[in-house]
């Protein structure tokens, strides 16, 4: 901003006022672009109004101006912090407002979604899908605890740290009841950590291997061979549904037997859903207790 183009000073000579006719001769008198007039024509006719308080700016006011702007001297401050802007540098903004270079970063900071303040130059931010916050107002919309640079679970409009995500949005096991944040396997619907789903017996994880169910205990193959399975009276093995080629069973007086074992003594013809005949604790067919 520069000073005014006019000249003040005391005539010496005798001249009169362009405007009202006084004679100006050891009077005060403002001459500007070759016109010599008395200081209160100059105010009513020459004088630029001030921008910022919108009053003439008289001649023994300072006057200072930028792009055909003019203001007082004092007038010419920030329009945020009121800070003098005289040989300091400054902005010209909307509706003719100067602010100082400090409110005009401010300013023109983007706004932390968090607290609604800038954020200037030098702040730790947080920044997501064209939202910035401050470091310390990215928060936790379940524990209210800071998130800032760690870890985080968008959910909406709301963010979440691991450990509120693990509890509030997580699947629960069905054997720990704790959260399963990665990985898993279903059982019949029921979700489950792969290291929770094991052999009852051998404690080894069962995730894609064969196993069998046991009033709500689960066995691998073998533990269940080996501890669980009945053992065919015939051939002395676990009778195992569903493991290698036994799948049905014969009971008869507390015993079982693979159908395959359930034969005759004697014939050895297969009595699985046959007529039999039990003689000393043997199994016969119907015609073979008459021959022996």
């Amino acid at each position: 901003a520069g000073p005014g183009s006019y000249t003040v000073g005391t005539m010496s000579e005798r001249f009169d006022c362009h405007y009202c006719r006084d004679p100006l001769q050891g009077k005060k008198y403002v001459q500007k672009e070759g016109r010599h007039c008395c200081v209160k024509c100059f105010e009513k006719f020459c004088a630029n109004t001030c921008t910022e308080c919108k009053k003439p700016i008289g001649a023994d006011s300072k006057e200072l101006h930028f792009k055909n702007r003019y203001w007082h001297d004092n007038c010419f401050r920030c329009f945020k912090c009121y800070t003098s802007l005289v040989n300091e540098p400054f902005m010209l903004r909307e509706n003719n407002k100067v602010w100082c270079s400090n409110c005009t970063a401010t300013e023109d900071a983007p706004r932390c979604k968090g607290c609604f303040k800038p954020i200037i130059a030098g702040d730790q931010n947080v920044e997501y899908k064209k939202m910035v916050w401050h470091k310390d107002c990215f928060t936790c919309s379940q524990c209210k605890q800071v998130i800032g640079s760690g870890s985080f679970f968008p959910k909406g409009d709301e963010f979440y740290c691991v450990s509120c995500h693990e509890h509030k949005f997580a699947k629960t096991c069905a054997k720990c009841k704790n959260p399963i944040t990665s990985g898993g396997l279903t059982y019949q619907e029921q979700p489950w950590h792969s290291e929770c789903f094991i052999c009852s017996n051998c404690k080894k994880q069962l995730g894609g291997k064969r196993f069998t169910a046991v009033e709500d205990e689960f066995y691998c193959v073998e533990c269940y061979k080996e501890c669980v399975a009945k053992k065919c009276a015939g051939c002395k093995n676990p009778i195992t549904a569903g493991f290698g080629r036994g799948t049905s069973v014969v009971n008869y007086e507390g015993e079982s037997w693979h159908d395959y074992c359930f034969k005759c003594t004697k014939c050895a013809r297969g009595l699985a859903n046959k007529r039999f005949v039990c003689h000393n604790g043997k199994i016969y067919c119907a015609d073979c207790p008459k021959r022996l």
